[in-house]
């Protein structure tokens, strides 16, 4: 399986995770809502940035992108958080707006959303 290239680095400071339960809510005539599991597993996801030092990091990933993973595929980051190796994809494939903090696109960046199963 593919890993994430060293092309491109995760910035922590727009770090965030968020999941859906998978839960089904069915409102009662009377008392309390009941509620079901949908899922044993929740779609897990973690909205990141990925920054590029330079423009051949840049270069790099994008051939890594479109080449090895094939913008669908699987490939293995470890947690930002618990440090745990997971399998990972873009959400719908996208890589997000490239953006350059400098010019000649030193100091690049996307913002991605990445998911997984829990």
């Amino acid at each position: 399986m593919a890993t994430l290239t060293d092309f491109a680095k995760i910035r922590y400071s727009s770090y965030g995770e968020s999941f859906d339960p998978s839960v089904e809510r069915t409102d009662m005539e009377r008392g309390v809502p009941k509620q079901r599991l949908l899922n044993s597993q929740v779609l897990m996801k973690i909205q990141a940035t990925l920054l590029f030092k330079t423009p051949t990091d840049l270069n790099g990933f994008e051939a890594w992108y479109f080449d090895e993973i094939k913008r669908i595929g699987w490939f293995t980051i470890q947690h930002p958080r618990t440090g745990a190796a997971i399998s990972v994809r873009f959400e719908n494939g996208s890589i997000g707006t490239l953006t350059s903090e400098s010019l000649g696109f030193y100091l690049a960046q996307r913002q991605v959303v990445l998911e997984y199963l829990r």
